[in-house]
């Protein structure tokens, strides 16, 4: 069953065209992850936070991918990272105009 990985840590930027020209070739790697189906980039100048939403086809997949990019974080000096695993409710995500094309229940 796919699973929804939530990843957000402090973050004092860059942010925004800043942080897209900057981040590149770390979101073309992000592709090539195991069992990673799409990420949504996620980022709060106000509350300095960054993060992801992320979809992975199984829950294995998502906590392998939680531990590598925790270390990854930590070795560029990210302290407080916060990563959660949650199903999806297809019938009230569906209600609500949620992207459900490719996900099974």
């Amino acid at each position: 069953m796919q699973k929804l990985l939530q990843v957000d840590f402090d973050f004092t930027g860059p942010f925004g065209d800043e942080m897209s020209a900057m981040l590149v070739g770390l979101a073309e790697s992000i592709n090539h992850e195991p069992g990673m189906m799409w990420k949504i980039w996620t980022e709060n100048k106000t509350a300095q936070l960054g993060g992801g939403i992320y979809l992975f086809e199984n829950e294995a997949y998502a906590q392998a991918y939680l531990k590598m990019h925790s270390a990854r974080l930590k070795a560029m000096g990210v302290t407080e990272i916060r990563g959660h695993i949650f199903d999806i409710n297809i019938p009230l995500s569906s209600i609500n105009n949620a992207p459900m094309t490719g996900v099974l229940e």
